[in-house]
């Protein structure tokens, strides 16, 4: 069974995605972005860890909030929030935003990154860039950040954005 470091896990957050949210903040990032908002998320051996069926109970035990990867960065353990992706999509109808600092692009060209991206409904990539910064993103801290739309989930789609599919 697939462990993954875990910092937090809030329960009906709203800032974490449109609506209601179960948000998983995982623990390492090697980004290391100068302003991050979170920078004890970069330590790789911080937190705790969980497995995939502790994570997925708390996930279906709200059957109201659709579900967050944010951290840290979730594409620093792929396979196991993969595993764990796979498994909401499967038992549930909860679809997934996932933050990331890595861009689509690099994700696409690693195929060990890219085997969470068929499980992820939003992906919100791109380092924080402090000299871009933006409160009136939705989201996204800095401009740089984009929303890639991967499905067509309605309840996903944010009111006055343009959403940016990714090439076919």
């Amino acid at each position: 069974m697939a462990k993954i470091r875990i910092l937090d896990i809030i329960e009906e957050t709203m800032a974490d995605g449109p609506g209601l949210r179960t948000a998983i903040y995982c623990a390492g990032c090697a980004h290391r972005c100068p302003g991050c908002h979170n920078p004890q998320s970069w330590d790789f051996a911080g937190g705790h860890e969980m497995t995939v069926d502790e994570l997925l109970d708390i996930v279906k035990a709200d059957e109201f909030s659709n579900v967050s990867f944010s951290g840290g960065d979730p594409f620093y353990q792929a396979e196991a929030f993969t595993e764990l992706a796979r498994r909401i999509k499967e038992e549930t109808r909860k679809t997934i935003w996932c933050w990331t600092g890595f861009t689509y692009e690099e994700i696409l060209a690693d195929s060990r990154l890219s085997m969470l991206l068929p499980y992820i409904d939003v992906l919100v990539d791109g380092p924080f860039i402090n000299e871009l910064k933006d409160p009136e993103l939705m989201f996204r801290g800095s401009s740089n950040q984009r929303l890639i739309y991967l499905t067509e989930k309605e309840d996903d789609v944010i009111p006055g954005t343009v959403p940016l599919k990714p090439a076919k």
